[in-house]
């Protein structure tokens, strides 16, 4: 058994072995989603390796420990038939033991950005703290804090609608620019559409400003020359599978002209 001082506390912690069935997970864990492919890659390395970084706890009761950090490694050892699992228990209180769970999985930056903004939101009530001194203990802009925490004026329908198609943190805070009652077919559309970033914010616009959509677009020589890549692409897959064809091209001025001749038989 180790023990040593925490960084900011002088009672004891110690190392030691416990049940995982005396373990619960703290109310506080702002991670609610566990990839399950990830969980079981975790646990054949455990079953490899061993636990490399014990979890941290907090005896709340004779024999029952509050999780603090590391919820991931429980459930995979789970997954990995242990029984048990070394653990840092450490002395602290309900509002420290919030603290420290939620710091610990934003310093992991494995969480998802709406879950980080949960987590900060936590943050900042448990802490009575300003988003400027939140932002300077993580080593955030307060900018940074703050485009976070507008994400939270999302809907959560909206927010699991975003996560399950997968749009990422500036697409969201682009949805926000919308009014509530457009926000939902917008999220379908752009996910439908496959819509990157900077495309997001131009159907944004395009939403926001509807007299957008009688301008004729324009076409940079990069976006045309990706149709013409897929028209060069397609041909030569024709030609390989044995397809029967002709094609002619020409360039006049400025212009050019692809014909295709396909036997009907």
């Amino acid at each position: 058994m180790t023990i040593f001082k925490t960084k900011d506390k002088a009672e004891k912690s110690v190392i030691e072995n416990i049940k995982l069935d005396n373990i619960y997970p703290s109310p506080n864990q702002p991670r609610v989603i566990f990839d399950e492919y990830e969980l079981i890659c975790l646990a054949q390395s455990i079953k490899e390796n061993g636990i490399i970084q014990p979890i941290t706890v907090r005896e709340v009761t004779e024999g029952r420990y509050e999780l603090i950090a590391g919820e991931r490694r429980v459930r995979a050892s789970k997954i990995a038939g242990l029984t048990e699992i070394p653990a840092i228990v450490t002395e602290h209180s309900d509002e420290e033991s919030a603290v420290l769970s939620v710091i610990e999985n934003i310093q992991r930056c494995d969480l998802s950005f709406f879950e980080e903004a949960e987590a900060i939101r936590k943050l900042i009530t448990y802490k009575n703290i300003t988003q400027e001194q939140l932002a300077q203990k993580l080593g955030k802009s307060q900018s940074t804090i703050a485009n976070k925490l507008r994400l939270l004026k999302l809907s959560q329908s909206i927010r699991n609608l975003i996560s399950g198609y997968g749009l990422n943190e500036r697409q969201a805070r682009a949805i926000l620019k919308l009014p509530e009652d457009k926000r939902e077919s917008a999220v379908e559309e752009i996910h439908r559409l496959g819509l990157n970033v900077s495309q997001t914010d131009k159907y944004i616009e395009v939403l926001l400003n509807p007299e957008r959509r009688k301008k004729k677009p324009t076409w940079t020589f990069t976006e045309k020359r990706l149709y013409i890549n897929s028209i060069n692409k397609t041909l030569d897959t024709m030609k390989k599978s044995g397809v029967p064809f002709e094609s002619e091209k020409s360039i006049d001025d400025g212009i050019l002209t692809y014909i295709i001749r396909i036997p009907q038989d």
